[in-house]
């Protein structure tokens, strides 16, 4: 079947197609069509005579494998035969499923995935018998996260974690037992966890240069997808695979590296042209996403970067819209905002899919989550679990209900369980105990003198937390007071991403200022559960849904309307990566993945005071300041005292207010069913 690809590519499509031999690398801007570009890359040379088994297509996620493999049926209109497609991962599979033998495997080894991988870290512990006593050792989880960011960097265990975990520096000796026992105990039971696969693909080439020189003959054509998400390891298997024919063509932007914290290394692409002698490079620069404004904006900011390659930009729609900003006193109002635009364009027959809200970090989205509560928006959220289902937000809240009701087994069960020495069973023999006792008799040691010592630690620091959590004297107090506990030792010991789950927490605190009665704010945390829901744990609606998603996540999607949020300063960018050039061009480059996504309209929204302190200033982010003022319609923030005519006033519009004090009925759940809709949403909020 003959394509027209002078009609179906424009120009600087055609170029790479037709063009693409020897080393090239195609700088793919934001929406301009690069997948589209490889598939008729890979058609055309196999008009050209070339076998699909001598074209190697490598991508970075299942998905867009199936992609590419859909995509290229459809313009062959037949299936590619035995060509080698798919991610790093499944290539090395496929690969060391035939030569796994030559490093000492058997060729039916086991795929470790991340959970049997931590059962096997935890097995080590044990083995390592590693004194975990005072201050905690990390978690499984952390140790899982050291040991692959290592390998994937090229690290030794002592620099992943003086670069990535400072906080573990005091057990890098004891972290370098474990590393030593997992890799034995894995290549024992013939198995691999998924960074092996990359790394042994690698050891075979390396050690076995018969191998690498078949492969490299075999591979006539190389393409890889997304090369700026490459870390050192796949860099270096391409490169060895192309090292006879020089046929490898690599397609990325370096304006969308964004995943430093995975070992992704920009200066793969960067340096490229360097690496590659006379290698040739192209630039797919007309997009065909966005308005011309939203395009002028994202170009201005990505300019500001100093360690990339030129590239502009260029509109393939007509003039739309200017992107918009909007500054906003607290938090809520900001979430109050974007509620009253995303309602507007429902009720103005808006698609909701066609909406999305994206933040810098998932602790940025709480504001927004339960305003859309409020007014039954329904959303998904993309990057983890909604606010209110995490497991540091659940255990704030456990305590919370401890308080409102002593007998409470669930919260119980979970405030014991984070104690080192308190398993299932001792928790259940102090619940029991407690239950039967009044809350100011849980402090008297006596009682609980059958305890073993080890339990008897475990609940001895539970006590010390409850109390020092009681001692504060409002809900807001007691909810941050968990933060001077020894459940921040906990948290650091229990996940990679403490610092990010403390200021979940002091979201949480923030948001409980409004509230003045406890049992009012865990109803309205328990039944925030209704509206929203996870991409992996949808309710059983199909109804439409916005979408809440992080940055990160959202790479790669699209919407006619994207809302991007908390854009203030300390925020976006984060206050960390200003200790750093590097870390704040790749912030930049993260605000420029963020703005690409809108097709049509762009609000760009923050608030002067953070989180932690309801009354500190903040300026916007350095990445609005630094855009010329005719790229944006900056929008007034709403008057201090704005009107409330026309909605019924609920303790969440005094909040905005800062009348925390008053005391006045919650408007009920059902009344909200009857009232009529508006622009704005329900008349009424509960």
């Amino acid at each position: 079947m003959s394509i027209d690809y002078a009609a179906e590519l424009n120009q600087e499509q055609l170029a790479v197609v037709q063009k693409g031999d020897g080393p090239t690398l195609v700088l793919a801007g934001a929406g301009s069509g690069k997948t589209r570009t490889i598939i008729y890359r890979v058609a055309w040379l196999l008009e050209q005579g070339v076998k699909p088994g001598e074209i190697l297509l490598v991508t970075f996620t299942n998905k867009a494998a199936r992609e590419m493999t859909t995509r290229l049926e459809g313009l062959l209109a037949q299936h590619p035969g035995n060509l080698w497609s798919g991610t790093f991962h499944s290539i090395a599979n496929r690969l060391l499923r035939r030569y796994a033998g030559r490093l000492g495997y058997d060729l039916n080894y086991t795929i470790l995935d991340q959970d049997d991988s931590k059962s096997l870290i935890k097995l080590c512990v044990k083995e390592a018998k590693v004194n975990s006593k005072g201050k905690r050792f990390p978690s499984p989880q952390n140790l899982q996260s050291i040991l692959s960011y290592s390998r994937n960097a090229a690290l030794s265990i002592r620099q992943a974690i003086e670069t990535r975990h400072p906080n573990f520096s005091d057990h890098i000796f004891d972290i370098e037992r474990i590393g030593v026992l997992y890799e034995q105990k894995k290549f024992s039971s013939n198995a691999m966890d998924f960074d092996d696969l990359l790394l042994n693909m690698h050891k075979l080439l390396v050690e076995h240069p018969d191998v690498e020189d078949m492969f490299a003959l075999m591979f006539r054509y190389i393409l890889v997808d997304e090369y700026q998400d490459t870390n050192i390891l796949q860099a270096n298997i391409v490169a060895r695979l192309s090292k006879v024919h020089r046929n490898i063509l690599v397609v990325g932007d370096d304006a969308q590296s964004i995943y430093s914290f995975r070992a992704a290394d920009i200066q793969n692409i960067l340096q490229f042209p360097s690496m590659f002698e006379h290698a040739q490079t192209f630039r797919l620069e007309t997009n065909y996403r966005s308005t011309p404004e939203i395009l002028a904006l994202a170009n201005e900011s990505i300019a500001y970067n100093t360690d990339q390659f030129e590239k502009e930009l260029r509109p393939f729609h007509r003039a739309g819209s200017k992107p918009q900003s909007a500054p906003h006193r607290s938090p809520r109002q900001e979430a109050g905002f974007i509620a009253d635009h995303i309602a507007a364009k429902l009720h103005s027959d808006g698609e909701a899919t066609e909406i999305a809200v994206l933040f810098r970090a998932a602790y940025q989205s709480q504001s927004l989550e339960f305003e859309l509560m409020k007014r039954r928006i329904p959303y998904d959220y993309r990057g983890g679990l909604r606010f209110f289902e995490r497991a540091h937000i659940k255990d704030a809240i456990a305590f919370q209900r401890l308080m409102e009701n002593p007998k409470d087994i669930a919260s119980w069960l979970r405030v014991l369980g984070m104690q080192v020495g308190v398993g299932p069973v001792t928790a259940q023999k102090i619940i029991s105990v407690v239950q039967e006792r009044k809350p100011d008799e849980w402090m008297a040691d006596e009682i609980f003198g059958f305890l073993p010592k080890k339990a008897g630690e475990g609940w001895k620091q539970t006590r010390e937390m409850l109390k020092t959590i009681l001692e504060a004297t409002s809900l807001s107090g007691q909810i941050r007071a968990v933060l001077s506990t020894s459940y921040v030792e906990y948290m650091e010991h229990q996940y990679t991403n403490s610092a990010d789950r403390i200021m979940d927490l002091e979201q949480l605190a923030l948001f409980a200022e409004q509230y003045t009665d406890r049992s009012a704010f865990l109803e309205d945390v328990t039944l925030s559960d209704e509206f929203g829901s996870t991409m992996d744990k949808r309710q059983s609606s199909c109804e439409p849904r916005i979408i809440l998603t992080t940055i990160h996540q959202a790479k790669g999607l699209e919407w006619d309307t994207v809302f991007v949020m908390s854009l203030s300063d300390g925020s976006f960018p984060s206050r960390k990566s200003l200790e750093s050039e590097a870390d704040i061009q790749e912030e930049r480059r993260l605000f420029y993945v963020a703005v690409t996504r809108a097709r049509k309209h762009l609000f760009l929204t923050y608030a002067t005071t953070g989180i932690g302190d309801a009354y500190q200033s903040f300026l916007p982010s350095m990445f609005l300041q630094e855009l010329s003022p005719g790229l944006v319609e900056e929008l007034s923030p709403r008057p201090e005292n704005r009107s409330l005519a026309g909605r019924a006033t609920s303790r969440y519009d005094r909040y905005d207010q800062g009348d925390f004090a008053s005391q006045e009925p919650m408007i009920v759940l059902d009344e909200i069913e009857a009232r009529p809709r508006t622009s704005s949403g329900y008349l009424g909020t509960y």
